[in-house]
């Protein structure tokens, strides 16, 4: 049996819109479901004008603004049904040197967009995180941390409004802007691929599936949820070599901000959450305290913990390959 089109008949507004995610999204929304309108929220002038162009559709509408703004937020999101708020400095880097300004995009932002989908009565807010937002060791991660708390916890503040608020937390997206991907591919014109430690592992996913498992989530959230889904892990050694075989492995030591393993779900996260067939859903200590399940599905075990390096899905150098050029990448 088809599953009802969530986004049928809706209005959305997806913040970083002209991102890899957002493009993704855009191009997939379009082609598979049929929303009344989607409007790309973001701050580049060019980005936008390259997408207008690639995507000529008239359901397509485009607003330069910064999350940073909250009365643009709230113009933006006038009669807007779906918010997905994928908008952040997301480079480690950059965010370890600019702190403030990773504060101010990533907390400050979430802010404003839980404050204007309230005031605008939006109906679903899906928030994008990241697996660094899990026992975080770089400001990004902590930023993106404290966003989910705020997106988790807004549920509370819309009181008895119909707006709730929801995230979907995955790992590596292949292919995207401050992936590592894109650095070992450049390296390889030159020979030498620089890997900062031989055991780090992590977990990918490719753009696609990603987008599909947000809107999926779209249609599942209930509000307060934080939505995993189950995806390979990797060594970057591994990955290094699938890419470059033949070029020098060079190691450089650890960054500022940078683990060697990633966390998708802790072990105090598993105690209540629920196994679907392709994630994890993580219910809102609130609800479970009171002893209310809001989704149906397998419990998980005393002590489970879904890390890159505990994965039981692991990408072959074949696989990987596949799904760099799927991406349209050229490996």
């Amino acid at each position: 049996m088809n599953q009802p089109d969530v986004l049928k008949d809706k209005t959305m507004l997806v913040t970083g819109g002209t991102g890899t995610f957002g493009h993704k999204f855009v191009e997939m929304v379009l082609t598979h479901h049929q929303p009344t309108a989607l409007r790309i929220y973001s701050r580049g002038e060019k980005l936008q004008h390259d997408m207008s162009m690639q995507f000529d559709d008239s359901r397509l509408r485009f607003l330069i603004g910064d999350v940073r703004d909250k009365n643009r937020l709230t113009r933006a999101m006038d009669d807007v049904d779906i918010v997905v708020h994928a908008a952040a400095l997301k480079q480690v880097p950059a965010c370890e040197f600019n702190p403030i300004e990773a504060v101010r995009t990533n907390i400050e932002g979430a802010v404003n967009i839980i404050d204007a989908s309230l005031d605008c009565g939006v109906q679903k807010v899906m928030a994008i995180s990241t697996d660094k937002a899990v026992y975080p060791v770089c400001l990004y991660g902590a930023t993106k941390m404290a966003a989910e708390k705020l997106f988790v916890h807004a549920n509370a503040y819309a009181g008895g409004k119909d707006t709730c608020f929801s995230c979907v937390r995955y790992g590596n997206v292949i292919g995207s802007r401050g992936s590592v991907i894109p650095l070992f591919l450049q390296q390889k014109e030159k020979g030498v691929l620089t890997i900062t430690d031989t055991r780090m592992t992590r977990f990918w996913i490719c753009i696609d599936d990603g987008v599909g498992f947000v809107i999926k989530a779209i249609g599942m959230m209930k509000g307060g949820e934080i939505f995993v889904p189950r995806i390979p892990s990797m060594k970057v050694t591994e990955l290094a070599e699938a890419i470059a075989p033949s070029a020098e492995k060079r190691v450089t030591g650890i960054r500022p901000g940078e683990r060697l393993h990633e966390t998708l779900l802790t072990e105090e996260e598993a105690r209540r959450s629920v196994r679907m067939q392709d994630g994890f859903i993580i219910e809102p200590e609130s609800m479970v305290r009171k002893g209310i399940h809001m989704h149906q599905g397998e419990r998980l075990p005393d002590g489970f913990c879904y890390r890159s390096d505990l994965n039981e899905e692991w990408l072959n150098r074949k696989d990987a390959l596949h799904m760099i050029n799927g991406d349209g990448i050229d490996a």
